[in-house]
């Protein structure tokens, strides 16, 4: 299920490219996270960490919610 890692995506698909270049509502929820997590995990890049959290918690206030031990 891996996608691509994110240096390996168009630049103009990035999550921070696109959110300089069209601004924060042209991002899925999913791309926000991920700007701010910076890092995927191995088989995973950045923004599949972020839906999978999305899917996990179901809102950003249930994320908020979460402590750094319970999102590691």
């Amino acid at each position: 299920m891996s996608q691509l890692k994110i240096r390996e995506m168009p630049e103009e698909e990035r999550p921070r490219e696109k959110l300089l270049a069209r601004g924060p509502d042209a991002l899925t929820n999913a791309e926000l996270i991920a700007i701010l997590l910076r890092t995927g995990r191995p088989g995973m890049n950045v923004v599949e960490v972020a839906r999978e959290l999305l899917d996990r918690y179901k809102s950003f206030a249930e994320l908020s919610r979460c402590s750094v031990k319970e999102l590691s």
